[in-house]
């Protein structure tokens, strides 16, 4: 693994020209989208309501991010950059795609979770989110006031009984609420799934794609893997990056959940995300090579 020192956004240039062909993007493209397109297809979304999507975001991004300086971005240049003809760009612009699915819920509920595990009021000595009772009359923590630190406007106890549903919190013995940390995402409804799934997908496609345009690369962006290896050992790797990385989030949650409260505030948007995956799939494998072969060729 080679590292680098830490680069700014700001200082890098966009190389005067990209490292791959069109030969080679399309090969790196077909890698990409096999498991968006597996996912349209199990969605039953075919194909022609996957090239409507395309071809809106292909005049949106034309026009937003390849404007000319100075210069009012017509319909003629979208087409010309697109491929797209002009009168569907006329009739489609404007039709702007939404950017986020993230709903009040799915914010409220993670605001939530974060606050438990990083706040020392509602953490035990060794840092760990504390069994809550349901409400406290001493002004201890509770359940309750956790709810309420973050939101005034849905009652603790629906949170609670969505919570207990889906798995995320788990009942003791004294009827005390207590966090299940392995099933925060895996066990979280279709809507909170969805979301994760376009914010984190969308934002490491991001930042590999603004490090292949710019030099010096502006983002962290390391993986470690290993082929040919016995499932018993890729299992035990699995499970030692669940447990490393979990660790790691929970501590940067918890800083950033401190020093925030002293922070001024701005326009910057931080996110660090881990993945682990391990993969047995022949085909897919096969499909990969493939991939591989054509774009060496």
């Amino acid at each position: 693994m080679v590292f680098q020192r830490p680069s700014v956004l700001l200082m890098s240039k966009p190389r005067a020209k990209l490292p791959f062909s069109e030969e080679t993007l399309q090969a790196m493209l077909i890698r990409v989208l096999r498991p968006l397109v597996k996912l349209a297809l199990a969605s039953g979304f075919n194909f022609i309501s996957f090239s409507t999507v395309l071809r809106r975001l292909y005049i949106e991004v034309a026009e937003k991010e390849f404007a000319l300086p100075n210069k009012n971005q017509t319909d003629s240049r979208i087409s010309l950059l697109t491929g797209i003809h002009r009168k569907d760009v006329n009739r489609l612009r404007g039709q702007v795609l939404a950017a986020s699915f993230l709903t009040v819920g799915v914010s409220q509920t993670s605001r939530i979770l974060a606050r438990w595990l990083a706040d020392p009021f509602y953490c035990d000595a060794e840092d760990r989110p504390s069994a809550l009772p349901r409400t406290s009359s001493d002004g201890g923590p509770s359940f309750e006031s956790l709810v309420s630190d973050i939101t005034k406007d849905v009652h603790p106890r629906s949170i609670l009984d969505d919570w207990l549903d889906k798995g995320i919190v788990v009942l003791d013995q004294n009827g005390w609420i207590q966090l299940d940390l392995s099933s925060i995402i895996p066990n979280a409804g279709d809507e909170a799934r969805r979301h994760y799934f376009t914010r984190n997908l969308r934002d490491h496609v991001q930042a590999s794609v603004m490090n292949l345009m710019n030099e010096p690369p502006p983002y962290f962006e390391r993986a470690v893997h290993y082929d040919g290896i016995s499932p018993a050992l890729a299992a035990r790797l699995d499970e030692i990056a669940r447990q490393e990385g979990m660790a790691l989030l929970l501590k940067l949650n918890k800083i950033a959940h401190q020093a925030i409260k002293d922070d001024l505030g701005g326009n910057s948007r931080w996110i660090a995300g881990l993945y682990v995956m391990t993969e047995e799939d022949e085909a897919d494998r096969q499909a990969d090579a493939a991939s591989k072969t054509e774009t060496d060729e």
